[in-house]
């Protein structure tokens, strides 16, 4: 089945019971095995079946089964964020000593994970400031490499396909974080990456109304993962968000192309306004990561990011002006959204590494929503003047 097709129909299956179409959201901490033999079948993992809500539940399952088609991997996993998405992946794979490798610039959090809890386990970690500098410089002590294909927030393209390689020269392993390209744009596992995770509260919910981290990849691995998201360190999905979650990816790929449309249009505009210092959207023929995006990608996604000229006081003064785009962090909304990365998302970190990183004081980072492009660039054009 192709995309659209599997988005509404994978992992769906009528409610046994009642014939309800939607699967049902299952608000139990606990669930039966009726049996002394049953409960110690399915605690061995002789036999499936359910046991307690932290470990697995049925309106879950049919959620990781959707994105495990989605993504075409083996299996998915859902955890409570994207934050416990990228700590899950970490003390599952890497041990103390070995190194962890990351190409530049990363989530705020996510860095700030990294060299501030990670660091604390005993284990290395290492930036590169490009896929070509770690292909060519790639540590044999790396066990794992961390990117994302469209950086948060300066929107740099990571060429898959080198994270790739160089990761083979050492044995190390890949993980994507896909969360602004989402499956319906590029599905990492199929250009040799090992694990592609996301924040699924941004693109893959679509609606602003949950908080949820989705890993795939294959079944050696996801056993790993899951292990330790789910037993050791705790951090399931309940049941409400699993159902908001699933709910939003049935309309994944029409609410994709309506993003992409209205942030190829607002680029567009953006780039020919006098009032903008730069204008960063892959999707722009002289963005210098354009031609690799296009390749290995069904788009170039729904952020654009500018630069004006001012510092913080310009940006504020633009932002505050905004009447349509909703001032917040988050992103992939069906609204619009705005914000100033260096004074909110990627404030953890220090002023040097935001420099390094490229999150500059004059940066604006623009989530393009679903509404009518021209109102859209209206509210803009108003605010930039």
């Amino acid at each position: 089945m192709k995309f659209k097709t599997l988005s509404v129909h994978a992992g769906q299956a009528l409610d046994p019971q009642t014939g309800a179409l939607t699967t049902p959201v299952y608000q139990s901490s606990t669930f039966s095995y009726f049996t002394a033999e049953e409960g110690r079948a399915r605690f061995s993992g002789q036999n499936p079946g359910f046991i307690y809500s932290r470990f697995g539940n049925p309106t879950v399952t049919p959620l990781e089964q959707k994105l495990a088609a989605l993504e075409g991997a083996d299996e998915a996993l859902v955890v409570a964020s994207g934050m416990a998405a990228v700590s899950a992946i970490m003390y599952a794979l890497v041990d103390s000593g070995q190194e962890v490798a990351f190409v530049d610039p990363l989530y705020g959090g996510t860095d700030a994970f990294l060299k501030q809890t990670l660091v604390r386990a005993g284990i290395t970690v290492t930036r590169y400031g490009s896929d070509q500098e770690l292909l060519d410089n790639i540590s044999p002590n790396t066990r794992l490499v961390l990117f994302e294909t469209v950086t948060n927030p300066n929107l740099k393209v990571i060429d898959p396909r080198k994270v790739v390689a160089a990761a083979r020269k050492v044995g190390a392993i890949t993980v994507c974080d896909n969360t602004f390209l989402t499956p319906y744009l590029m599905q990492p596992l199929a250009l040799g990456v090992d694990l592609v995770m996301h924040s699924g509260t941004k693109y893959l919910g679509g609606h602003g109304d949950i908080i949820a981290g989705v890993v795939a990849g294959s079944h050696e691995l996801m056993a790993k993962v899951r292990t330790v998201a789910l037993k050791h360190i705790g951090s399931p999905i309940g049941p409400q968000e699993a159902y908001l979650l699933q709910r939003g990816l049935k309309t994944l790929p029409l609410r994709m192309a309506a993003h992409l449309e209205n942030a190829s249009q607002v680029a567009e505009f953006l780039s020919s306004h006098s009032g903008v210092k730069k204008v960063v959207y892959p999707g722009l023929a002289q963005h210098p990561g354009h031609q690799a995006l296009k390749e290995v990608s069904r788009g170039f996604g729904g952020m654009v990011s500018i630069e004006l000229e001012g510092g913080f006081a310009r940006c504020a003064a633009f932002l505050d002006k905004l009447a349509l785009f909703t001032q917040a962090v988050s992103l992939g909304d069906l609204e619009s959204l705005a914000c100033h990365p260096a004074s909110t998302t990627h404030a953890a970190m220090s002023a040097e590494a935001r420099q390094a990183a490229g999150v500059s004081d004059n940066l604006v980072r623009l989530s393009i929503g679903v509404e009518d492009a021209e109102d859209l660039i209206a509210d803009l054009a108003q605010a930039l003047a």
